[in-house]
């Protein structure tokens, strides 16, 4: 069985009548019905028929492939955005009466659409300490999903899926877990029960800032629902994104491994540095998640994002930011270069302010997603920031 960096590059699948061993862009929007009486176009590997470009498109499917060999699933259907994929989901799964568990910490826009359309749909939705012990707690007769990141965002804890996957009867209770910080190199949830595997592929999998797109990953009927979701809500992903992200891919874990071994330096660089309150990185060994986040990845790895309290308050962290040279200020993670953003005034600005409080989301908090530029260039351009 070939492992992830060969499935990264040959997971496509893709072959034509030409030798092209890199799927092309396929920009039709149409295709040719092959039996006009019966309304049938091309067949194509889904169960589906290539009539319409909101439905299926052949780049686009390349990339499924490739996501679904990562995640060590059946089947994968990528949308327009991180956000889409996540809406298509949560509607598959809501129904009135039915509750939803989630932990406290949480990309806020999850919880921004979670508040929206708990009303719409008569649905409550449970926000629990994020810890396996606390989510399994929380889950009874009417919990139709559960749904959580495996490392928070913004402040890193690690959620114990063997804990879920042994005290829960996840057939009963569908679990989805969002991938995006760990990603496939260091994590495959399908191992642990989950029925589905999100990812902002704007993030790590496209992995150059340049690309908008998600993913889900899962069992071929249960995808094949959710393909139901995407055709009427219109959110596929459109083949140049598609074969961006598929291009980004090829890198994946070569990325991936550089840029965690890089926030490892940094952040035992920040964790003796005089003016850090503390920080936020299970690779650290004192860390409170350092147990369960090496017992969970597959690599002694522990992801490229970190977030830091610096001392002081607010005014201390703005002029931080301002005197950064090569660390970019921008609200993303994943990509090529270095991102530093306030969690505040974005990853966690929808988290209601008293479990921002428990969390330890404060006005100090700094997240930084580490980039590929040389790490010893990435502390020097911190240290004199943090000189003031």
């Amino acid at each position: 069985m070939a492992r992830l960096p060969t499935h990264a590059v040959h997971g496509h699948d893709h072959a034509d009548a030409y030798g092209s061993h890199i799927p092309p862009i396929y920009l039709s929007v149409i295709y040719e019905y092959i039996d006009y009486e019966k309304g049938e176009a091309i067949f194509i590997d889904r169960g589906n028929y290539l009539r319409y470009g909101r439905e299926e498109n052949l780049t686009t499917r390349a990339l499924e492939r490739v996501v679904a060999k990562l995640e060590n699933t059946e089947d994968a259907l990528a949308f327009n955005s991180g956000m889409a994929a996540i809406s298509a989901t949560l509607i598959h799964y809501l129904r009135p009466g039915g509750k939803v568990v989630v932990p406290m910490e949480l990309y806020s826009s999850t919880f921004a659409l979670l508040n929206n359309l708990s009303p719409k749909f008569g649905i409550r939705v449970e926000k629990v300490w994020p810890s396996a012990e606390a989510v399994a707690e929380a889950i009874d007769r009417d919990t139709v999903i559960v749904f959580l990141e495996v490392m928070t965002n913004p402040t890193n804890k690690v959620i114990d899926l063997e804990y879920l996957y042994k005290h829960v009867d996840l057939d009963r209770v569908p679990l989805v877990v969002d991938n995006t910080f760990t990603t496939p190199v260091l994590l495959k949830p399908v191992k642990y029960g989950a029925k589905l595997v999100i990812h902002s592929a704007t993030k790590y999998l496209g992995g150059h800032n340049d690309v908008v797109g998600g993913v889900v990953a899962g069992q071929k009927d249960l995808v094949r629902e959710l393909w139901e979701w995407r055709r009427m809500l219109g959110g596929i992903l459109q083949p140049f994104e598609a074969y961006m992200i598929i291009r980004g891919i090829k890198t994946l874990e070569i990325r991936f491994e550089k840029q965690s071994k890089s926030a490892q330096t940094v952040a035992e660089y920040l964790a003796e540095h005089p003016r850090i309150e503390e920080v936020m990185y299970p690779g650290l060994t004192k860390n409170p998640y350092h147990s369960t986040a090496k017992k969970l990845f597959e690599k002694p790895l522990f992801g490229g994002v970190l977030s830091f309290k610096l001392k002081g308050g607010y005014e201390d962290v703005i002029t931080f930011m301002k005197r950064l040279r090569l660390i970019k200020r921008c609200p993303s993670l994943g990509g090529t270069e270095s991102m530093v953003v306030i969690p505040l005034k974005a990853a966690a600005m929808f988290i209601d302010p008293e479990h921002r409080l428990k969390l330890g989301i404060t006005d100090n908090l700094v997240r930084i997603s580490i980039g590929l530029e040389d790490v010893e260039d990435i502390v020097e351009d911190l240290a004199q920031a943090l000189n003031f």
